[in-house]
């Protein structure tokens, strides 16, 4: 089993999702950006004070060959992947706007059939936006709007809380090959908004500060960007992760779930926070903590191996600010 453990972080260390995520680092030395900036970069959102609250603005951006690919389902992430980041700092969506590339109208309509579709699905409104249906190459970026009460960032991690899993496992992957958990467009619409709301509701009961969504680095990967952020390390158990039955551990770790978020829980909150997620058919475990430190590790209970030593290389180069 060392052996294992030993191998799956390498996998994770290499993998094409850490290897995105590190692109981030980049662009932020490029920009001038870093954690201690007027709106704190590395967070799921752009988080802007306003008034009693928070706006918050997220966008995400395809590759090209998933939209060519899978141009409905596209256009659907376009709106699900960014309440997942407005859902993840305790907000709830105001509204979206896209933009659209493609050869021509009839390359573009299923894009925008997945992008009305997943906005109908998730109660939240198409504002507006920018197309082009005579471009040489398909593309597609959308970003939302939010508000927030009160924030859960990637800068309030703090030693000797619980790392806390939640995942919606009632689904199944797009296909064979695919690291796309859909548990959503087949769920109830009903359900899906008030899924997201949960975020909203345990941010403004008081029980979290800090949480991120698992993106495509991942759930290894994405606790690494938030243990980063807070200047903080920590250890995941992998016997605790919750996880399809059957499912290959690499494949799970290196998944994008359509919900799925790491929260970080002081231990007085960690039985509630588990409870509300229980509650709304939500699987939800304590697969960690954080500590002190600038090392993720992953553990099987016996052996624990580096997946990231911060202190030897940034992931996303956010790290060490306080919001």
């Amino acid at each position: 089993m060392d052996r294992f453990v030993d191998d799956l972080a390498g996998r994770i260390r290499a993998s094409r999702g850490m290897d995105g995520k590190r692109d981030i680092a980049g662009a932020v030395a490029a920009l001038g950006l870093d954690a201690a900036s007027a709106v704190p970069v590395g967070d799921d959102c752009a988080a802007i004070p306003d008034r009693d609250g928070w706006l918050l603005l997220a966008i995400e951006g395809f590759i090209d060959g998933f939209v060519a690919a899978e141009p409905w389902f596209a256009g659907y992430c376009g709106v699900m992947v960014n309440l997942s980041d407005v859902a993840a700092m305790g907000g709830r969506p105001v509204a979206v706007v896209d933009a659209l590339w493609a050869a021509d109208g009839a390359a573009a309509a299923p894009v925008l059939r997945g992008l009305r579709d997943g906005a109908a699905r998730y109660r939240v409104p198409v504002v507006g936006g920018h197309t082009n249906a005579r471009s040489e190459r398909g593309g597609l970026a959308v970003a939302v709007l939010g508000r927030a009460a009160r924030l859960m960032t990637s800068f309030d991690a703090e030693p000797g809380h619980d790392l806390v899993m939640a995942v919606d496992l009632r689904g199944a992957y797009r296909s064979d090959t695919s690291t796309n958990w859909d548990a959503s467009t087949t769920a109830p619409a009903e359900l899906l908004r008030g899924d997201l709301d949960l975020l909203a509701e345990i941010s403004e009961a008081g029980l979290c500060a800090a949480a991120k969504d698992i993106s495509m680095a991942g759930t290894v990967g994405t606790a690494g960007m938030l243990f980063e952020c807070s200047g903080v390390g920590g250890t995941i158990d992998l016997l605790a992760v919750p996880r399809p039955e059957g499912a290959d551990f690499h494949r799970w770790l290196a998944s994008f779930p359509s919900f799925g978020f790491l929260l970080s829980v002081a231990p007085r909150d960690t039985a509630a926070v588990l409870a509300r997620f229980a509650a709304r058919g939500i699987a939800a475990a304590r697969i960690g903590g954080v500590e002190a430190g600038h090392r993720l590790r992953i553990t099987d209970g016996r052996h624990a191996a580096t997946v990231w030593d911060f202190a030897e290389e940034p992931l996303i180069g956010c790290g060490g600010a306080r919001a």
